[in-house]
Protein backbone atom coordinates (compact mmCIF):
# COMPACT_ATOMS: atom_id res chain seq x y z
CA UNK A 1 0.00 0.00 0.00
CA UNK A 2 2.83 2.39 0.88
CA UNK A 3 5.96 1.03 -0.84
CA UNK A 4 8.35 3.63 0.59
CA UNK A 5 7.28 3.30 4.20
CA UNK A 6 9.65 1.93 6.81
CA UNK A 7 8.37 -1.03 8.81
CA UNK A 8 9.17 -1.82 12.44
CA UNK A 9 8.21 -5.26 13.70
CA UNK A 10 7.76 -6.11 17.40
CA UNK A 11 7.59 -9.72 18.51
CA UNK A 12 5.01 -10.19 21.26
CA UNK A 13 3.22 -13.49 20.56
CA UNK A 14 4.40 -17.04 19.98
CA UNK A 15 2.82 -20.00 18.25
CA UNK A 16 3.56 -22.46 21.05
CA UNK A 17 1.70 -20.66 23.84
CA UNK A 18 0.32 -17.40 22.44
CA UNK A 19 1.28 -14.60 24.76
CA UNK A 20 0.13 -12.16 27.37
CA UNK A 21 -1.50 -8.74 27.15
CA UNK A 22 1.55 -7.37 28.98
CA UNK A 23 3.77 -8.46 26.07
CA UNK A 24 1.55 -6.67 23.56
CA UNK A 25 1.44 -3.55 25.76
CA UNK A 26 5.24 -3.59 25.97
CA UNK A 27 5.48 -3.81 22.17
CA UNK A 28 3.07 -0.87 21.77
CA UNK A 29 5.05 1.19 24.27
CA UNK A 30 8.32 0.38 22.50
CA UNK A 31 6.83 1.37 19.14
CA UNK A 32 5.77 4.70 20.61
CA UNK A 33 9.27 5.27 22.00
CA UNK A 34 10.71 4.48 18.57
CA UNK A 35 8.58 7.21 17.00
CA UNK A 36 6.39 5.15 14.68
CA UNK A 37 3.44 6.91 13.00
CA UNK A 38 1.10 3.95 12.62
CA UNK A 39 0.48 0.76 14.58
CA UNK A 40 -1.20 -2.16 12.81
CA UNK A 41 -2.71 -4.81 15.08
CA UNK A 42 -4.13 -7.99 13.59
CA UNK A 43 -4.86 -9.18 17.11
CA UNK A 44 -7.61 -8.36 19.58
CA UNK A 45 -8.03 -8.73 23.36
CA UNK A 46 -9.05 -12.26 24.21
CA UNK A 47 -11.39 -11.34 27.07
CA UNK A 48 -13.08 -8.39 28.69
CA UNK A 49 -11.73 -7.18 32.03
CA UNK A 50 -13.97 -8.21 34.94
CA UNK A 51 -15.75 -5.55 36.92
CA UNK A 52 -14.93 -2.56 34.71
CA UNK A 53 -16.17 -1.14 31.42
CA UNK A 54 -15.13 -2.90 28.22
CA UNK A 55 -12.89 -0.05 27.08
CA UNK A 56 -10.58 -0.45 30.07
CA UNK A 57 -8.73 -3.53 28.91
CA UNK A 58 -4.92 -3.17 29.04
CA UNK A 59 -4.37 -3.28 25.27
CA UNK A 60 -6.98 -0.61 24.48
CA UNK A 61 -5.59 1.66 27.18
CA UNK A 62 -2.05 1.20 25.85
CA UNK A 63 -3.37 2.13 22.42
CA UNK A 64 -4.98 5.25 23.90
CA UNK A 65 -1.53 6.28 25.12
CA UNK A 66 -0.23 5.62 21.61
CA UNK A 67 -2.91 7.91 20.19
CA UNK A 68 -1.87 10.55 22.72
CA UNK A 69 1.64 10.25 21.25
CA UNK A 70 0.22 10.93 17.77
CA UNK A 71 0.11 7.33 16.52
CA UNK A 72 -2.72 6.18 14.26
CA UNK A 73 -3.90 2.76 15.47
CA UNK A 74 -5.45 0.21 13.08
CA UNK A 75 -6.97 -3.01 14.41
CA UNK A 76 -8.65 -6.01 12.82
CA UNK A 77 -12.37 -6.22 13.64
CA UNK A 78 -12.15 -9.96 14.33
CA UNK A 79 -13.35 -13.04 12.44
CA UNK A 80 -16.34 -13.72 14.68
CA UNK A 81 -19.09 -12.55 12.30
CA UNK A 82 -21.75 -12.52 11.07
CA UNK A 83 -23.51 -12.30 14.44
CA UNK A 84 -24.44 -8.80 15.66
CA UNK A 85 -22.20 -7.32 18.37
CA UNK A 86 -19.40 -9.74 17.49
CA UNK A 87 -16.85 -6.96 17.11
CA UNK A 88 -13.58 -7.43 19.02
CA UNK A 89 -12.17 -3.93 18.48
CA UNK A 90 -14.54 -1.32 19.86
CA UNK A 91 -12.78 1.73 21.36
CA UNK A 92 -13.37 5.09 19.59
CA UNK A 93 -9.65 5.92 19.46
CA UNK A 94 -8.93 2.72 17.50
CA UNK A 95 -9.62 2.43 13.77
CA UNK A 96 -11.40 -0.90 13.31
CA UNK A 97 -11.34 -2.65 9.93
CA UNK A 98 -13.65 -5.37 8.61
CA UNK A 99 -12.95 -7.70 5.69
CA UNK A 100 -14.34 -7.47 2.16
CA UNK A 101 -13.92 -9.54 -0.97
CA UNK A 102 -12.17 -8.16 -4.04
CA UNK A 103 -12.75 -9.04 -7.70
CA UNK A 104 -9.78 -11.37 -8.17
CA UNK A 105 -10.93 -14.96 -7.70
CA UNK A 106 -8.95 -18.18 -8.09
CA UNK A 107 -11.93 -20.40 -8.74
CA UNK A 108 -11.46 -24.13 -8.85
CA UNK A 109 -14.21 -26.66 -9.40
CA UNK A 110 -15.03 -30.32 -9.80
CA UNK A 111 -17.12 -31.31 -12.83
CA UNK A 112 -18.90 -34.61 -12.17
CA UNK A 113 -19.78 -37.20 -14.76
CA UNK A 114 -23.47 -36.24 -14.43
CA UNK A 115 -22.49 -32.68 -15.58
CA UNK A 116 -22.97 -31.13 -12.11
CA UNK A 117 -20.24 -28.59 -11.33
CA UNK A 118 -19.20 -28.21 -7.68
CA UNK A 119 -17.21 -25.11 -6.70
CA UNK A 120 -14.15 -25.44 -4.53
CA UNK A 121 -10.76 -23.94 -3.69
CA UNK A 122 -7.17 -24.87 -4.37
CA UNK A 123 -4.27 -23.32 -6.25
CA UNK A 124 -3.87 -26.49 -8.30
CA UNK A 125 -3.59 -27.56 -11.93
CA UNK A 126 -6.61 -29.19 -13.54
CA UNK A 127 -7.18 -32.40 -15.47
CA UNK A 128 -7.78 -32.57 -19.23
CA UNK A 129 -10.34 -35.35 -19.13
CA UNK A 130 -12.82 -36.91 -16.73
CA UNK A 131 -11.08 -39.49 -14.54
CA UNK A 132 -12.51 -42.27 -12.33
CA UNK A 133 -12.74 -41.47 -8.61
CA UNK A 134 -11.89 -43.77 -5.71
CA UNK A 135 -12.58 -42.93 -2.08
CA UNK A 136 -9.78 -43.61 0.39
CA UNK A 137 -12.14 -45.65 2.57
CA UNK A 138 -12.78 -47.98 -0.39
CA UNK A 139 -9.08 -48.44 -1.19
CA UNK A 140 -7.86 -49.86 2.12
CA UNK A 141 -5.35 -52.69 1.94
CA UNK A 142 -6.77 -54.24 5.12
CA UNK A 143 -10.49 -54.86 4.78
CA UNK A 144 -10.72 -55.23 8.55
CA UNK A 145 -9.77 -51.57 9.06
CA UNK A 146 -12.57 -49.55 10.64
CA UNK A 147 -13.72 -47.24 7.84
CA UNK A 148 -15.48 -45.04 10.45
CA UNK A 149 -12.15 -44.17 12.02
CA UNK A 150 -11.79 -40.49 11.10
CA UNK A 151 -8.10 -40.46 10.09
CA UNK A 152 -8.55 -43.40 7.69
CA UNK A 153 -10.37 -41.29 5.11
CA UNK A 154 -7.98 -38.33 5.36
CA UNK A 155 -5.28 -39.87 3.13
CA UNK A 156 -2.48 -39.28 5.62
CA UNK A 157 -0.85 -42.71 5.26
CA UNK A 158 -0.16 -44.29 1.85
CA UNK A 159 0.76 -47.62 3.43
CA UNK A 160 -2.86 -48.43 4.30
CA UNK A 161 -4.13 -47.80 0.75
CA UNK A 162 -4.10 -50.13 -2.26
CA UNK A 163 -2.01 -48.59 -5.06
CA UNK A 164 -3.63 -50.82 -7.67
CA UNK A 165 -6.99 -49.20 -6.92
CA UNK A 166 -5.72 -45.60 -6.61
CA UNK A 167 -3.17 -45.41 -9.44
CA UNK A 168 -4.32 -43.19 -12.30
CA UNK A 169 -7.54 -42.20 -10.49
CA UNK A 170 -8.75 -39.23 -8.46
CA UNK A 171 -8.34 -40.02 -4.76
CA UNK A 172 -11.24 -38.78 -2.60
CA UNK A 173 -10.19 -37.70 0.91
CA UNK A 174 -12.09 -36.34 3.90
CA UNK A 175 -11.31 -32.79 5.17
CA UNK A 176 -12.19 -33.07 8.85
CA UNK A 177 -11.73 -30.99 11.98
CA UNK A 178 -8.29 -32.60 12.29
CA UNK A 179 -7.13 -30.42 9.38
CA UNK A 180 -8.32 -27.30 11.20
CA UNK A 181 -6.40 -28.40 14.31
CA UNK A 182 -3.26 -29.20 12.32
CA UNK A 183 -3.36 -32.92 13.13
CA UNK A 184 -3.82 -33.75 9.44
CA UNK A 185 -2.56 -31.73 6.48
CA UNK A 186 -3.26 -31.20 2.80
CA UNK A 187 0.46 -31.52 2.19
CA UNK A 188 0.56 -35.05 3.64
CA UNK A 189 -2.50 -36.08 1.64
CA UNK A 190 -0.80 -34.86 -1.54
CA UNK A 191 2.27 -36.88 -0.60
CA UNK A 192 0.06 -39.92 -0.17
CA UNK A 193 -1.50 -39.37 -3.59
CA UNK A 194 1.92 -38.97 -5.16
CA UNK A 195 3.20 -42.19 -3.56
CA UNK A 196 0.19 -44.05 -4.94
CA UNK A 197 0.48 -42.48 -8.43
CA UNK A 198 -2.99 -40.92 -8.17
CA UNK A 199 -4.04 -38.57 -10.96
CA UNK A 200 -5.25 -35.99 -8.44
CA UNK A 201 -6.97 -35.43 -5.11
CA UNK A 202 -10.49 -34.34 -4.20
CA UNK A 203 -11.24 -33.28 -0.61
CA UNK A 204 -14.80 -33.24 0.66
CA UNK A 205 -15.65 -31.22 3.75
CA UNK A 206 -16.80 -32.98 6.89
CA UNK A 207 -20.17 -31.55 8.10
CA UNK A 208 -18.61 -30.76 11.50
CA UNK A 209 -16.23 -28.20 9.93
CA UNK A 210 -18.52 -25.16 10.02
CA UNK A 211 -17.55 -21.53 9.62
CA UNK A 212 -13.89 -22.22 8.89
CA UNK A 213 -12.46 -20.13 6.05
CA UNK A 214 -10.46 -22.33 3.68
CA UNK A 215 -7.47 -20.59 2.15
CA UNK A 216 -6.48 -21.66 -1.38
CA UNK A 217 -3.54 -23.99 -0.84
CA UNK A 218 -0.81 -24.57 -3.45
CA UNK A 219 -0.96 -28.10 -4.88
CA UNK A 220 1.47 -29.60 -7.37
CA UNK A 221 -1.02 -32.33 -8.29
CA UNK A 222 -4.46 -31.62 -9.75
CA UNK A 223 -6.65 -31.08 -6.72
CA UNK A 224 -9.68 -29.31 -5.30
CA UNK A 225 -11.15 -28.80 -1.82
CA UNK A 226 -14.97 -28.75 -1.72
CA UNK A 227 -15.51 -25.94 0.78
CA UNK A 228 -19.22 -26.50 1.46
CA UNK A 229 -20.62 -29.45 3.45
CA UNK A 230 -23.75 -29.35 1.27
CA UNK A 231 -21.71 -29.54 -1.92
CA UNK A 232 -19.72 -32.35 -0.34
CA UNK A 233 -22.98 -34.28 0.09
CA UNK A 234 -23.69 -33.84 -3.63
CA UNK A 235 -20.28 -35.30 -4.46
CA UNK A 236 -20.68 -38.29 -2.12
CA UNK A 237 -24.21 -39.02 -3.30
CA UNK A 238 -23.04 -39.13 -6.93
CA UNK A 239 -19.99 -41.22 -6.03
CA UNK A 240 -21.91 -43.76 -3.94
CA UNK A 241 -24.73 -44.08 -6.48
CA UNK A 242 -22.14 -44.88 -9.19
CA UNK A 243 -20.60 -47.82 -7.32
CA UNK A 244 -21.36 -51.26 -8.70
CA UNK A 245 -21.50 -53.91 -5.95
CA UNK A 246 -21.92 -57.64 -5.81
CA UNK A 247 -25.44 -58.23 -4.53
CA UNK A 248 -24.42 -61.06 -2.24
CA UNK A 249 -21.11 -59.89 -0.76
CA UNK A 250 -21.65 -56.12 -1.25
CA UNK A 251 -18.07 -55.89 -2.47
CA UNK A 252 -17.36 -53.13 -4.95
CA UNK A 253 -17.01 -54.46 -8.48
CA UNK A 254 -16.58 -51.13 -10.29
CA UNK A 255 -15.94 -47.50 -9.41
CA UNK A 256 -18.31 -45.81 -11.84
CA UNK A 257 -17.97 -42.15 -10.75
CA UNK A 258 -15.84 -39.90 -12.96
CA UNK A 259 -14.93 -36.21 -12.71
CA UNK A 260 -12.54 -33.58 -13.97
CA UNK A 261 -10.85 -30.78 -12.04
CA UNK A 262 -10.98 -27.38 -13.72
CA UNK A 263 -7.88 -26.04 -12.00
CA UNK A 264 -7.41 -22.83 -9.99
CA UNK A 265 -4.04 -21.38 -10.95
CA UNK A 266 -5.33 -18.62 -13.22
CA UNK A 267 -7.21 -15.68 -11.72
CA UNK A 268 -10.72 -14.74 -12.83
CA UNK A 269 -12.41 -11.39 -12.23
CA UNK A 270 -16.01 -11.30 -11.05
CA UNK A 271 -16.79 -7.54 -11.03
CA UNK A 272 -19.17 -8.08 -8.11
CA UNK A 273 -16.94 -6.79 -5.32
CA UNK A 274 -16.78 -5.56 -2.73
CA UNK A 275 -18.95 -7.56 -0.37
CA UNK A 276 -18.63 -7.98 3.40
CA UNK A 277 -17.39 -11.47 4.17
CA UNK A 278 -19.51 -13.64 6.47
CA UNK A 279 -16.70 -14.00 9.01
CA UNK A 280 -16.08 -10.25 9.33
CA UNK A 281 -17.19 -9.16 12.83
CA UNK A 282 -20.24 -6.89 13.05
CA UNK A 283 -21.24 -3.96 15.21
CA UNK A 284 -22.54 -2.16 17.07
CA UNK A 285 -20.32 -2.05 20.11
CA UNK A 286 -20.61 -5.21 22.21
CA UNK A 287 -23.04 -5.05 25.06
CA UNK A 288 -21.39 -3.70 28.17
CA UNK A 289 -22.76 -3.96 31.71
CA UNK A 290 -21.72 -0.36 32.31
CA UNK A 291 -23.01 1.23 29.09
CA UNK A 292 -25.60 -1.26 27.77
CA UNK A 293 -24.73 -0.17 24.22
CA UNK A 294 -22.09 2.43 23.43
CA UNK A 295 -22.91 5.15 20.92
CA UNK A 296 -19.93 4.33 18.71
CA UNK A 297 -20.00 2.95 15.17
CA UNK A 298 -17.95 -0.17 14.57
CA UNK A 299 -16.35 -1.29 12.35
CA UNK A 300 -15.01 2.02 11.02
CA UNK A 301 -14.82 0.69 7.46
CA UNK A 302 -13.98 -2.38 5.39
CA UNK A 303 -10.96 -3.17 3.22
CA UNK A 304 -9.87 -6.12 1.04
CA UNK A 305 -9.34 -9.09 3.34
CA UNK A 306 -10.41 -12.21 1.47
CA UNK A 307 -7.89 -14.31 -0.50
CA UNK A 308 -5.04 -11.82 -0.13
CA UNK A 309 -1.60 -12.64 -1.52
CA UNK A 310 1.02 -11.91 1.13
CA UNK A 311 4.73 -12.49 1.55
CA UNK A 312 5.53 -15.71 3.44
CA UNK A 313 8.69 -17.12 4.92
CA UNK A 314 9.58 -20.31 3.09
CA UNK A 315 11.09 -21.72 6.29
CA UNK A 316 8.13 -20.67 8.45
CA UNK A 317 6.43 -23.41 10.43
CA UNK A 318 3.13 -21.67 11.23
CA UNK A 319 1.42 -23.59 8.42
CA UNK A 320 2.67 -26.88 7.01
CA UNK A 321 0.74 -26.22 3.80
CA UNK A 322 2.87 -23.18 2.94
CA UNK A 323 6.30 -24.52 3.86
CA UNK A 324 8.69 -23.83 1.02
CA UNK A 325 6.45 -21.10 -0.40
CA UNK A 326 7.43 -17.42 -0.66
CA UNK A 327 3.83 -16.22 -0.86
CA UNK A 328 0.59 -17.38 0.70
CA UNK A 329 -3.03 -16.51 0.08
CA UNK A 330 -4.83 -15.78 3.34
CA UNK A 331 -8.23 -14.48 4.42
CA UNK A 332 -9.51 -12.59 7.44
CA UNK A 333 -9.84 -9.15 8.99
CA UNK A 334 -6.14 -9.58 9.86
CA UNK A 335 -5.46 -9.18 6.14
CA UNK A 336 -7.75 -6.16 5.83
CA UNK A 337 -6.19 -4.10 8.63
CA UNK A 338 -2.71 -3.81 7.00
CA UNK A 339 -4.31 -2.44 3.83
CA UNK A 340 -5.65 0.47 5.86
CA UNK A 341 -2.39 0.88 7.79
CA UNK A 342 -0.57 1.36 4.48
CA UNK A 343 -3.16 3.81 3.16
CA UNK A 344 -2.97 5.72 6.44
CA UNK A 345 0.78 6.04 5.84
CA UNK A 346 0.05 7.71 2.49
CA UNK A 347 -2.39 10.12 4.17
CA UNK A 348 0.18 10.89 6.87
CA UNK A 349 2.82 11.49 4.21
CA UNK A 350 0.62 14.04 2.41
CA UNK A 351 -0.66 15.65 5.63
CA UNK A 352 2.18 15.35 8.20
CA UNK A 353 0.33 17.48 10.76
CA UNK A 354 -2.78 15.26 10.78
CA UNK A 355 -3.73 13.80 14.15
CA UNK A 356 -4.73 10.12 14.34
CA UNK A 357 -8.42 11.13 14.36
CA UNK A 358 -7.91 13.34 11.31
CA UNK A 359 -6.38 10.42 9.42
CA UNK A 360 -9.31 8.24 10.43
CA UNK A 361 -11.75 10.93 9.31
CA UNK A 362 -10.10 11.25 5.88
CA UNK A 363 -10.39 7.49 5.39
CA UNK A 364 -13.96 7.28 6.69
CA UNK A 365 -15.76 10.23 5.09
CA UNK A 366 -14.44 9.33 1.63
CA UNK A 367 -15.20 5.59 1.75
CA UNK A 368 -17.05 4.06 -1.20
CA UNK A 369 -20.69 3.04 -0.74
CA UNK A 370 -21.19 1.08 -3.95
CA UNK A 371 -19.79 -2.03 -5.61
CA UNK A 372 -18.05 -2.18 -8.98
CA UNK A 373 -21.38 -2.41 -10.81
CA UNK A 374 -22.84 0.66 -9.10
CA UNK A 375 -25.12 -1.31 -6.79
CA UNK A 376 -25.05 -1.35 -3.00
CA UNK A 377 -22.24 -3.15 -1.20
CA UNK A 378 -23.65 -6.50 -0.08
CA UNK A 379 -22.99 -8.38 3.15
CA UNK A 380 -22.93 -12.14 3.64
CA UNK A 381 -24.94 -13.41 6.62
CA UNK A 382 -24.38 -17.18 6.90
CA UNK A 383 -21.47 -19.61 7.14
CA UNK A 384 -22.88 -22.09 4.65
CA UNK A 385 -23.48 -20.91 1.08
CA UNK A 386 -22.84 -17.29 2.11
CA UNK A 387 -23.57 -15.84 -1.33
CA UNK A 388 -27.14 -17.12 -1.12
CA UNK A 389 -27.89 -15.06 1.99
CA UNK A 390 -26.73 -11.57 1.09
CA UNK A 391 -28.40 -8.23 1.73
CA UNK A 392 -27.27 -4.61 1.37
CA UNK A 393 -24.61 -3.89 3.97
CA UNK A 394 -25.49 -1.61 6.88
CA UNK A 395 -23.04 0.58 8.82
CA UNK A 396 -22.86 -2.21 11.41
CA UNK A 397 -21.58 -4.49 8.63
CA UNK A 398 -19.23 -2.12 6.81
CA UNK A 399 -18.90 1.07 8.87
CA UNK A 400 -18.50 4.02 6.51
CA UNK A 401 -17.96 1.73 3.50
CA UNK A 402 -15.01 0.42 1.49
CA UNK A 403 -11.77 2.37 1.90
CA UNK A 404 -11.06 4.61 -1.11
CA UNK A 405 -7.34 5.34 -1.37
CA UNK A 406 -7.57 8.13 -3.94
CA UNK A 407 -10.41 10.03 -2.26
CA UNK A 408 -8.79 9.74 1.19
CA UNK A 409 -5.85 11.81 -0.06
CA UNK A 410 -8.20 14.71 -0.86
CA UNK A 411 -11.00 14.64 1.74
CA UNK A 412 -11.79 18.37 1.70
CA UNK A 413 -13.29 18.32 5.22
CA UNK A 414 -12.12 16.43 8.29
CA UNK A 415 -13.48 15.84 11.78
CA UNK A 416 -10.92 15.81 14.58
CA UNK A 417 -10.74 14.52 18.17
CA UNK A 418 -7.87 14.34 20.64
CA UNK A 419 -6.73 12.51 23.74
CA UNK A 420 -8.60 14.90 26.05
CA UNK A 421 -11.87 14.17 24.22
CA UNK A 422 -11.42 10.44 24.68
CA UNK A 423 -10.46 11.00 28.32
CA UNK A 424 -13.68 12.98 28.87
CA UNK A 425 -15.61 10.09 27.31
CA UNK A 426 -14.01 7.56 29.66
CA UNK A 427 -14.60 9.84 32.66
CA UNK A 428 -18.29 9.93 31.77
CA UNK A 429 -18.63 6.22 32.54
CA UNK A 430 -20.01 5.72 36.06
CA UNK A 431 -17.34 4.79 38.57
CA UNK A 432 -14.51 5.10 36.07
CA UNK A 433 -12.43 7.81 37.75
CA UNK A 434 -10.11 5.45 39.72
CA UNK A 435 -9.58 3.24 36.66
CA UNK A 436 -8.85 6.23 34.43
CA UNK A 437 -6.29 7.51 36.93
CA UNK A 438 -4.71 4.05 37.25
CA UNK A 439 -4.19 3.78 33.49
CA UNK A 440 -3.46 7.39 32.49
CA UNK A 441 -2.36 9.20 35.69
CA UNK A 442 -5.04 11.76 34.72
CA UNK A 443 -7.75 12.84 37.14
CA UNK A 444 -11.32 13.16 35.90
CA UNK A 445 -12.62 16.70 36.07
CA UNK A 446 -16.13 18.06 35.73
CA UNK A 447 -16.07 17.90 31.93
CA UNK A 448 -17.41 14.64 30.53
CA UNK A 449 -18.79 13.75 27.12
CA UNK A 450 -21.18 11.08 25.88
CA UNK A 451 -19.96 8.79 23.12
CA UNK A 452 -22.48 10.21 20.65
CA UNK A 453 -21.03 13.68 21.26
CA UNK A 454 -17.47 12.72 20.35
CA UNK A 455 -16.52 14.45 17.11
CA UNK A 456 -16.44 11.21 15.14
CA UNK A 457 -17.17 10.90 11.37
CA UNK A 458 -20.37 8.98 12.18
CA UNK A 459 -23.32 9.21 14.57
CA UNK A 460 -24.66 6.25 16.54
CA UNK A 461 -27.45 6.58 19.10
CA UNK A 462 -28.20 3.27 20.79
CA UNK A 463 -31.19 4.60 22.75
CA UNK A 464 -33.03 7.52 21.21
CA UNK A 465 -35.57 8.59 23.83
CA UNK A 466 -37.90 11.09 22.15
CA UNK A 467 -35.24 13.48 20.80
CA UNK A 468 -31.54 14.15 20.77
CA UNK A 469 -29.28 16.85 19.31
CA UNK A 470 -25.58 16.30 18.67
CA UNK A 471 -22.91 18.43 17.07
CA UNK A 472 -20.15 17.73 14.61
CA UNK A 473 -17.36 20.17 13.79
CA UNK A 474 -15.72 19.99 10.38
CA UNK A 475 -12.42 21.61 9.38
CA UNK A 476 -11.64 22.64 5.81
CA UNK A 477 -8.17 21.44 4.78
CA UNK A 478 -8.68 22.37 1.12
CA UNK A 479 -9.40 25.71 -0.57
CA UNK A 480 -12.41 27.92 0.12
CA UNK A 481 -15.54 25.97 -0.75
CA UNK A 482 -19.34 26.17 -0.50
CA UNK A 483 -21.18 23.10 0.82
CA UNK A 484 -24.78 22.02 0.94
CA UNK A 485 -25.99 19.32 3.29
CA UNK A 486 -28.28 16.44 2.37
CA UNK A 487 -29.40 13.45 4.38
CA UNK A 488 -31.50 10.31 4.48
CA UNK A 489 -33.14 9.70 7.84
CA UNK A 490 -33.16 6.34 9.64
CA UNK A 491 -36.53 4.59 9.67
CA UNK A 492 -38.75 5.85 12.49
CA UNK A 493 -36.68 9.00 12.96
CA UNK A 494 -36.87 12.52 11.58
CA UNK A 495 -33.55 14.32 11.10
CA UNK A 496 -32.68 17.96 10.62
CA UNK A 497 -29.24 19.50 10.10
CA UNK A 498 -28.33 23.13 10.58
CA UNK A 499 -26.98 24.89 8.63
CA UNK A 500 -27.99 23.24 5.37
CA UNK A 501 -25.60 25.46 3.39
CA UNK A 502 -22.34 27.10 4.35
CA UNK A 503 -19.22 28.69 2.89
CA UNK A 504 -16.07 27.56 4.66
CA UNK A 505 -12.69 29.11 4.10
CA UNK A 506 -9.46 27.16 4.06
CA UNK A 507 -8.40 26.23 7.59
CA UNK A 508 -11.71 27.31 9.14
CA UNK A 509 -14.25 25.30 11.17
CA UNK A 510 -17.99 24.83 10.82
CA UNK A 511 -20.28 23.44 13.52
CA UNK A 512 -23.20 21.29 12.39
CA UNK A 513 -26.21 20.77 14.67
CA UNK A 514 -27.94 17.47 13.98
CA UNK A 515 -31.32 16.84 15.61
CA UNK A 516 -33.03 13.45 15.84
CA UNK A 517 -36.72 13.07 16.72
CA UNK A 518 -38.31 9.68 17.22
CA UNK A 519 -41.51 9.11 15.22
CA UNK A 520 -42.07 5.51 16.31
CA UNK A 521 -40.70 2.98 18.77
CA UNK A 522 -38.39 0.25 17.50
CA UNK A 523 -36.00 -2.24 19.07
CA UNK A 524 -34.09 -2.66 15.81
CA UNK A 525 -31.39 -0.34 14.50
CA UNK A 526 -32.19 1.75 11.46
CA UNK A 527 -29.70 3.57 9.32
CA UNK A 528 -29.30 6.79 7.38
CA UNK A 529 -26.60 9.09 6.11
CA UNK A 530 -25.56 12.73 6.05
CA UNK A 531 -23.72 13.99 2.96
CA UNK A 532 -21.72 17.22 2.73
CA UNK A 533 -21.38 18.19 -0.94
CA UNK A 534 -18.84 20.84 -1.94
CA UNK A 535 -19.03 22.92 -5.13
CA UNK A 536 -15.44 21.93 -5.95
CA UNK A 537 -16.14 18.21 -5.88
CA UNK A 538 -15.42 17.26 -2.27
CA UNK A 539 -17.96 14.94 -0.62
CA UNK A 540 -18.00 13.84 3.02
CA UNK A 541 -20.37 11.08 4.16
CA UNK A 542 -21.37 10.46 7.78
CA UNK A 543 -23.32 7.24 8.45
CA UNK A 544 -26.20 7.36 10.96
CA UNK A 545 -27.29 4.46 13.17
CA UNK A 546 -30.23 4.82 15.54
CA UNK A 547 -32.26 2.57 17.84
CA UNK A 548 -35.46 4.22 19.09
CA UNK A 549 -36.43 3.40 22.68
CA UNK A 550 -39.11 5.86 23.75
CA UNK A 551 -39.92 6.26 27.42
CA UNK A 552 -43.40 7.61 28.10
CA UNK A 553 -42.36 9.85 30.99
CA UNK A 554 -38.98 11.24 29.95
CA UNK A 555 -37.32 13.22 27.21
CA UNK A 556 -33.68 13.52 26.22
CA UNK A 557 -31.93 16.34 24.44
Amino acid sequence: MAPRSHISVYKALYKSFGGFAADVVAAIDQAAQDGVDIVSLSITPNRRPPGIATFFNPIDMALLSAVKAGIFVVQAAGNTGPSPKSIASFSPWIFTVGAAAHDRVYSNSLVLGNTITIPGVGLAPGTKDKIPMVSAIHALTDEETNVNDMPVGECQDSSILNQDLVEGNLLICSYSIRFVLGLSTIKQALETAKNLSAAGVVFYKDPFVIGFQLNPIPMKLPGVIISSPNDSKVLLQYYNSSLERDEASKKILKFGAVASISGGIKANYSNSAPKVMYYSARGPDPQDTFLADADILKPNLIAPGNFIWAAWSSIGTDSVEFQGENFAMMSGTSMAAPHVAGLAALVKQKFPSFSPSAIGSALSTTASLYNAQGGPIMAQHTYTNPDSSQSPATPFDMGSGLVNATAALDPGLILDSNFDDFLSFLCGINGSAPVVFNYTSQRCGMSTVNAADLNLPSITIARLNQSRTVQRTVINIAGDESYFVGWSAPYGVSVSVSPTRFLIESGQKQVLNISFNATMNSSLASFGRIGLFGNKGHVANLPLSVIVKISSNSTQS
